[in-house]
């Protein structure tokens, strides 16, 4: 009988014991949200507003595919993880000079954020520049400020920097001083070599990954990988070569 009551200690000890592990590493059920990402972490979008998200792919636009796809796959996203939002492009400008300042945080990190990412987006238009460097500096010193622990920026574009900066060099000063954030980034229908060479650079600078997406399926596939919702591998994922 002794016996018995101690491998029942054992097992329940040990039951006990993985529940905990569970908890501290934020593993779940697939209903139950992201698994992969642990609930504290903080991500940031960064969504491409520009007038050419305006162009259409077969019956929709550029822009309403890429919203649609981000709130179907936000919400399965964990409650608990600090998500914001940071567009660019969205106000109008002839003049470089105002078109290349066109970058706002209009969400700022908070937890059950997605709703609130996904009902603005909706409202919003793609009409202006792409200021990808800029967007990504004023995430590093502005929203992420005083913000602990690991951070990550996923980048949705449909195109290079179309202002006089280069987000490749942003990312490789980025992280002489800073290990603290990767940035992912979504190419969406990119067919410039160069534009793709440019932003394949910041995603690997940061130890980040690139995902190529030339359809509404293939972006949905390219938002489930960022943020880690499946295992199934449908897109190019390019990772950094050690």
């Amino acid at each position: 009988m002794q016996k018995i009551l101690i491998v029942f200690s054992v097992i329940v000890t040990a039951f006990i014991g993985l529940i905990c592990f569970a908890e501290s590493y934020n593993i779940h059920s697939p209903n139950e949200g992201v698994t992969g990402i642990n609930a504290y972490e903080k991500i940031l979008f960064i969504v491409d507003l520009s007038n050419s998200m305006n162009d259409y792919m077969g019956d929709r636009t550029k822009i309403d595919i890429a919203v649609n796809a981000l709130a179907k796959i936000t919400s399965r996203l964990n409650p608990k993880i600090k998500t914001g939002l940071r567009v660019y492009g969205h106000k109008f400008g002839f003049n470089p000079i105002f078109g290349c300042k066109a970058s706002e945080l209009v969400l700022p990190l908070r937890e059950n954020n997605t709703a609130n990412i996904n009902s603005t987006l909706a409202r919003m238009s793609a009409v202006g520049w792409t200021p990808i460097t800029k967007s990504l500096k004023d995430a590093v010193n502005l929203d992420f400020a005083g913000v602990m622990g690991q951070k990550r920026i996923i980048l949705l574009t449909d195109g290079g920097e179309t202002c006089d900066e280069s987000p490749c060099d942003y990312a490789i000063k980025l992280v002489q001083s800073r290990d603290d954030i990767k940035i992912d980034v979504i190419a969406f229908a990119i067919n410039d070599p160069d534009a793709d060479a440019q932003l394949k650079c910041t995603a690997v600078a940061t130890s980040g990954k690139i995902y190529r997406a030339n359809t509404a399926a293939d972006l949905a596939n390219s938002l489930e990988q960022a943020l880690n919702v499946t295992t199934d591998v449908q897109g190019t994922v390019l990772m950094k070569q050690h």
